[in-house]
């Protein structure tokens, strides 16, 4: 379905806070490698997230229920440092319907193993733009954003750049705060800078460009010419070649491809010999990691 923004300001309290929200955001918070009985805390946390990610107003457009972007959130805490400090990995994915049809097509999936942060229980998670108030926060709006820019770019050209730059900004408000995942310098470079780094540079705005040929050329006129929409999947991924031979391995363009796979390996299952051939030698390229997958496109 395609997503439909409409700028209103409403005066109605009750309609704004039933359609302003952005988010359908999933959480789920695990502790397998927790000991102990006190789960209480995490069962809150849990609860905090949900109502943080889904309750805030993130933009300025409001958005019916149908429109609101479906995501989710998996913290998987790994340790207890201390009665309110963890470490912890979070696992972000975000989707968005594909235009008459009922299929969900993933547009982010990235599991962030440098999560540490504060919470004690039933605290109000607080946050205010240009402010860095905690790192729970902090990294939760981070993803907001980057989720609400991927979402916008995948309809409009360059539509995600207010959203990124969002983004953005708490990365600099972080630049002091002891938590790692937040630097340029760290030894992870897969990180929570480098991702909003690679989505703003200009350098790069190839892969924006694909996210936009892919998802909206692409995928969305699929159901009404199937020729026309895998041609605009296959000119997104020549602006996906183009990115690797300017930066190979880069973050960014290694996540979103690593997301759509399976989804390309059905997409050119049946496209023309010559379409097939040109699509498996460019993804052979830019994910050598998935080869045994594009294999499958040949048969």
């Amino acid at each position: 379905m395609k997503r439909i923004i409409i700028v209103v300001f409403f005066t109605t309290s009750f309609i704004l806070n039933t359609y302003a929200q952005e988010l359908k955001c999933i959480v789920q918070v695990a502790t397998p490698q927790i000991e102990g009985s006190d789960k209480k805390v995490y069962e809150t946390l849990q609860t905090s997230i949900y109502e943080f990610m889904n309750s805030h107003k993130w933009t300025n457009y409001v958005y019916t229920i149908d429109e609101k972007i479906e995501c989710s959130i998996l913290i998987t805490v790994s340790s207890r440092v201390s009665i309110d400090e963890f470490k912890a990995t979070i696992q972000v994915q975000s989707r968005r319907p594909v235009y008459h049809t009922s299929y969900p097509t993933t547009i982010f999936n990235f599991i962030d193993k440098d999560f540490q942060f504060k919470y004690i229980e039933s605290q109000s998670l607080d946050y205010a733009d240009n402010t860095f108030m905690s790192n729970l926060t902090g990294v939760l709006a981070y993803y907001a954003y980057i989720i609400i820019g991927l979402d916008f770019d995948s309809y409009s050209l360059y539509g995600g750049t207010p959203f990124y730059e969002k983004a953005q900004a708490i990365v600099n408000n972080a630049q002091n705060t002891p938590e790692p995942g937040w630097k340029a310098f760290e030894t992870n470079q897969k990180n929570r800078y480098w991702l909003v780094e690679n989505l703003l540079n200009k350098t790069y705005s190839g892969v924006r460009d694909g996210i936009y040929n892919y998802h909206r050329k692409g995928l969305d006129v699929m159901s009404d010419n199937m020729a026309n929409g895998r041609a605009a999947v296959l000119t997104a991924l020549e602006s996906y070649q183009k990115v690797y031979k300017e930066k190979p391995g880069l973050f960014v363009l290694s996540l979103i491809i690593n997301s759509k796979a399976d989804e390309l390996v059905n997409i050119f299952s049946e496209a023309a010999p010559m379409d097939k051939t040109k699509a498996v030698n460019i993804l052979n390229t830019i994910d050598p990691s998935n080869t045994n997958k594009y294999k499958q496109i040949l048969k």
